[in-house]
């Protein structure tokens, strides 16, 4: 009976585990984001802009820069839009992505990207990029909610 007893108190605490970290990941959230970035690059480029998050109906301005290094030419502007989800509040989106990669577009192009911060906030996002850039990079991103 004591070896019962004490594997049903196991039991109990490893459900109670599992309950609380289902129960933090129900609570955290999305929103939706949007800015748009210019982008200069010889080898190394760097990036800067501005744009949107929008969660709980609240209307957050955000900043951003990042900066690349690897196989980058040209110059472009590139509009992105779409949802952040893992968050609980909307400092979350704060903070540093990373992200390797490769496209290009000459007049127009479109990108898909997907990336995470070290606060689990993920950024799923599509832009619509005008300009001349040809990239095979490693880029990074940071976002500021001002």
């Amino acid at each position: 009976m004591n070896i019962s007893s004490g594997f049903r108190s196991i039991a109990v605490a490893a459900m109670a585990i599992a309950g609380a970290s289902v129960a933090s990941a129900a609570h955290a959230d999305s929103g939706k984001i949007s800015f748009a970035v210019y982008k200069a690059a010889f080898f190394v480029g760097g990036s800067g802009g501005e744009g949107t998050l929008t969660f709980h109906g609240r209307r957050y301005p955000i900043s951003v820069g990042g900066i690349s290094g690897g196989l980058a030419f040209g110059v472009s502007k590139t509009y992105f839009q779409g949802t952040v989800r893992h968050i609980r509040r909307a400092r979350d989106v704060t903070g540093v992505y990373g992200a390797a990669g490769g496209g290009g577009a000459l007049g127009r192009g479109a990108q898909v990207i997907v990336m995470t911060n070290d606060k689990g906030a993920q950024l799923q996002l599509t832009g619509r990029q005008v300009g001349m850039q040809v990239n095979a990079d490693l880029s990074g991103m940071s976002i500021t909610v001002k």
